[in-house]
């Protein structure tokens, strides 16, 4: 951790917020998940399927207006180095296997490694009697919005960035991606980010976050959660019959309990479930040391701060 013992973590020397919660004991992260009003379109759902993304348009949003100040508990307790939560029983993270149950994406596959405004209010709704093409064209539209306002949300708000261009304009290929591997790279991304004392807007894909949480710690559950069905399942034996047969195919199975790097562009974060053993039935040893991977994480694809042209040769 460094020659200073007192500092919760190295990366760029920041504050994190739990060495200081006693000088602000009222902080609380505040949410940037923006949603498009684009309704979901019975005629977008063969396109959906095609590109892997169908389980995820289907989430009810009525659960995930953020519980901010339950939120901010749960970034107190996050480890960047390790992207795990520190609790009084040990360490817990979220998991590839928790992107599958809660939101039915693929975790395997080609990773992903590019704005538009007025977006929603072009597309808002396809027209009825619509021909093949005009609802091909809808239904990307509505990916887009899918990607840019429920996965890789970011502090731009509601505008769609125009890197998912390429990826829409190839439908076919999409269901060929691993969005669920993109999307924990960066939810760990921006829970490192908001951990920093100074940071208190959250982005990214916190409906996986905030369900995690439900279902990890039903204290925290709200009336009725439980009834919901998948793809908002947990990963408890007792409600494994709800998750969708495809999620639990062994291609994908094998890569839950892997340590490896999940990248989303040039974000590159590290799957460490060698830390939080008992999540999977397992009994966790001592764990080793921290992997630094400071120089990835400090890089976000701007400028010439890029790490994958070269690295991608070798």
């Amino acid at each position: 951790m460094g020659d200073d013992l007192g500092r919760l973590y190295r990366l760029d020397g920041v504050a994190h917020i739990a060495g200081v919660i006693n000088d602000e004991p009222q902080r609380c992260i505040s949410s940037m998940r923006r949603q498009q009003g684009m309704r979901l379109d019975e005629r977008y759902v063969p396109y959906l399927q095609m590109a892997g993304l169908y389980h995820l348009a289907r989430l009810n949003d009525k659960w995930f207006q953020l519980d901010e100040p339950l939120v901010s508990a749960f970034v107190e307790r996050w480890g960047p180095e390790t992207h795990t939560f520190h609790m009084p029983f040990g360490e817990c993270t979220i998991t590839l296997q928790d992107v599958a149950y809660h939101l039915g994406l693929p975790v395997d596959g080609h990773y992903v490694s590019g704005c538009l405004t007025d977006f929603h209010e072009t597309f808002g709704e396809c027209p009825e009697g619509a021909d093949e093409e005009t609802v091909r064209r809808f239904a990307r539209a509505y990916i887009m919005m899918l990607l840019g306002t429920q996965l890789f949300t970011d502090k731009s708000g509601n505008r769609i960035h125009i890197r998912w261009l390429p990826y829409v304009a190839r439908l076919e290929e999409m269901g060929g991606y691993s969005w669920g591997s993109a999307a924990l790279a960066w939810l760990y991304r921006c829970m490192c980010r908001v951990a920093n004392r100074h940071i208190v807007k959250l982005a990214g894909p916190l409906q996986l976050l905030q369900s995690w949480i439900f279902w990890r710690f039903s204290r925290f559950r709200p009336d009725g959660f439980d009834l919901f069905s998948w793809p908002l399942a947990s990963s408890t034996p007792e409600v494994v019959q709800v998750v969708h047969p495809e999620v639990l195919e062994s291609r994908h199975t094998a890569l839950w309990r892997s340590v490896t790097s999940l990248i989303y562009f040039a974000v590159v974060e590290w799957h460490q479930v060698d830390r939080v053993l008992p999540q999977f039935g397992g009994v966790q040893a001592r764990p080793r040391p921290a992997l630094n991977i400071d120089f990835l994480m400090l890089k976000d694809g701007r400028g010439g701060d890029r790490w994958f042209s070269s690295q991608l040769q070798h």
